[in-house]
């Protein structure tokens, strides 16, 4: 049995059957340049980069397109109150966002095309849409018309009139039913704009993501993916103009991530509990988040805890404490590896686990499983079991590198944690100097006493310190706990 995924408009599991045999296509909603990104942009971009990695891990080759909305009345609403050019809006955010993804080891993309690039191509899906009557012209804007289109609601599994009961719906006279929407808006005074047969103006938001999948992926493309918010109205929507344009399907295949909430609420920034990834990574390593959002299936919700957070980065800091154990041995113990059954095994059931539907959440605890094989061999003898514990240590780094973990080497790992976890306590470098230099007077003295409360203040803020002829150093307790997995 190859790949199951779960696809939204069919509300159930499915093989996976790609267009073209051997390749994948896949799509994913990008974001609105408009401010930085938080973590609810990170759990998608996390969620489809794991399953990019894995595609190409079995062996496809894959085409993955995400755009930029880099024309947007957010956009205009912040170059107006910043004072900047909305291009230079957009871009400030472009830059911004490579910067969060470079720290969360999200893969660079096949394609990752500007709506502004791409007008003439929405322009001639509007102008195809109006000439078959599917679309309207109202003063200059341009609306699809919703009932002209037999498949509306297929995909998120709704009627009419169970959307217009359940969706806000923006009020407009000049629709000819309240759920049409916008394809085309007419141009105001002191905002950008482009020509086109229809008005000068600038495109709706959905317009957007059909034109430039279609562009880069052609049609039908294998898998349409976003977040569970985008089900409708976008992504309903860019189902119906595309295949009202192009007489084609769009996608074969729709992908949704669930929603992230903060302590049990949805985040809002009315609520003021939008969590930026910026500030997630002054305090955690990025790789923390990703752990965290990996431990439970994409399509569930889940919540963020600091509590949660907290023993995700226990967790990190013991797979790579395994790394640092066997690089330890490999140092002492210079041997080739040997295949090894146990691990082989574990292997095996990591990729029934992504096969089925990207079931990243049981993948993990293989990996897990592996990391305390490989530290109890360790623990055992590991003069004998040196050949094993290579074999188990290179599959344990691939399963582990498959989900975008494990990718930092273990000296700059240490190094930026231990500014991290010294923020964290509220302590800098130079106090820890300085009890540190305290201890060894006190030791010097005789004064044991003094010397055993020093350490104990700084062992119950997770500070191990370690005498050797070198002098003390010191270590985040938890990474260096013997034999834990």
């Amino acid at each position: 049995m190859g790949i199951r995924v779960y696809n939204t408009f069919s509300g159930k599991k499915e093989e996976f059957r790609p267009v073209n045999e051997g390749k994948v296509k896949l799509y994913v909603c990008g974001v609105t340049v408009y401010d930085h990104c938080h973590i609810g942009h990170a759990r998608s971009a996390i969620v489809f980069d794991v399953i990019y990695r894995y595609f190409m891990a079995r062996g496809y080759e894959v085409v993955f397109v995400k755009n930029f909305t880099d024309i947007d009345d957010k956009i205009i609403r912040k170059s107006n109150s910043e004072g900047i050019p909305w291009k230079d809006v957009a871009e400030k955010y472009i830059v911004s966002f490579h910067e969060d993804m470079d720290a969360l080891h999200v893969l660079r993309l096949t394609h990752e095309p500007k709506a502004t690039e791409h007008i003439e191509d929405m322009i001639a899906l509007v102008d195809n849409l109006i000439n078959n009557g599917i679309a309207y012209k109202v003063n200059g804007d341009v609306y699809f018309s919703v009932e002209n289109y037999k498949g509306y609601g297929e995909l998120s599994g709704r009627t009419l009139d169970e959307m217009m009961a359940g969706a806000r719906v923006e009020i407009d006279e000049k629709k000819r039913n309240p759920l049409d929407f916008v394809l085309w808006k007419s141009s105001k005074e002191g905002e950008p704009k482009w020509p086109a047969p229809f008005g000068d103006g600038r495109p709706g938001w959905h317009i957007e993501c059909s034109a430039m999948s279609a562009k880069y992926l052609g049609l039908p493309f294998d898998i349409h993916g976003g977040g569970k918010d985008l089900v409708f109205p976008h992504h309903e929507n860019e189902r119906a103009q595309t295949e009202s344009a192009t007489g084609v399907k769009f996608a074969n295949y729709w992908l949704h991530n669930g929603f992230v909430n903060i302590e049990k609420e949805k985040m809002s920034k009315s609520i003021g509990n939008i969590l930026l990834i910026k500030d997630f990574i002054e305090e955690f390593h990025p790789e923390v988040l990703r752990l965290f959002f990996l431990s439970t299936h994409y399509r569930n919700p889940i919540d963020y805890k600091k509590k949660s957070i907290e023993d995700t980065n226990q967790a990190l800091h013991r797979l790579y404490y395994t790394l640092e154990r066997v690089a330890e041995m490999e140092k002492q113990l210079p041997v080739e590896p040997k295949p090894y059954g146990e691990a082989e095994e574990l292997e095996k059931k990591y990729y029934e686990a992504m096969d089925d539907d990207f079931n990243t959440a049981l993948a993990l605890s293989y990996i897990f499983e592996l990391s305390k094989m490989l530290n109890k061999m360790l623990d055992d003898d590991p003069t004998i079991n040196a050949p094993f514990v290579l074999f188990t240590n290179r599959l344990f780094l691939s399963l582990a590198n498959t989900l975008g973990l494990l990718h930092d080497n273990l000296t700059d790992f240490t190094s930026t944690e231990k500014i991290r976890h010294l923020n964290r306590v509220g302590l800098t470098p130079e106090k820890l100097d300085r009890m540190i230099a305290e201890r060894a007077e006190a030791r010097k003295n005789k004064d044991y006493r003094i010397g055993d409360q020093i350490r104990d203040v700084l062992a119950r803020m997770g500070i191990l310190l370690q005498d050797s002829p070198r002098g003390t150093e010191w270590r985040i307790k938890h990474i260096t706990m013997k034999g834990e997995g």
